[in-house]
């Protein structure tokens, strides 16, 4: 039995709105759901769960689904603009100097 993902409401829309801007983009190039499983080498129902957010799915489907599209630079976006976690990076670059080692002679 698939171990049940459990995502708080938040991410789950936002999960919910990648997989609708997925379906948003091929819908755009008048692609249907078996020509892009066809060529992302998922079935039509992991699409179908990709487009609604489903958690379960693997982040390599997602990608893949990115690929058939020609969106797989997109990608590179997730996580690419780490605002906060450059600020606590600044901030622990003050460290105390350290004193100089011992000769052990």
């Amino acid at each position: 039995m698939k171990e049940q993902i459990v995502i708080m409401p938040k991410g789950q829309k936002i999960l919910a709105t990648l997989g609708e801007n997925l379906k948003l983009a091929r819908l755009r190039r008048k692609l249907g759901t078996e020509q892009i499983a066809e060529r992302a080498g998922i079935s039509r129902k992991t699409l179908w769960q990709i487009e609604k957010g489903v958690p379960s799915v693997a982040m390599g489907a997602y990608f893949q689904v990115l690929f058939a599209m020609g969106l797989e630079k997109d990608f590179l976006k997730l996580a690419a603009d780490d605002e906060f976690g450059r600020k606590l990076q600044d901030a622990g670059l003050i460290t105390k100097e350290r004193a100089p080692k011992r000769n052990k002679n």
